[in-house]
């Protein structure tokens, strides 16, 4: 869950605790599961678009 945490700061942490006990309350999931996969979603959304901003620069430098 500390990896998936690692992925909350500034305004994605309002988000998470916004909707963490929401979540919570209709799911199975705790408060704490809820934020670490928020986090590691945003994490992993981060990843993607640094991956494809990488990918452009590199085929424009082609160009």
């Amino acid at each position: 869950m500390d990896i998936g945490k690692a992925g909350l700061e500034g305004w994605r942490v309002k988000v998470a605790d916004r909707v963490a006990d929401p979540l919570a309350s209709r799911s199975s999931l705790t408060e704490d599961h809820v934020r670490a996969a928020l986090g590691a979603l945003f994490f992993v959304l981060s990843v993607k678009y640094v991956v494809s901003t990488l990918k452009r620069v590199a085929d424009s430098a082609r160009s």
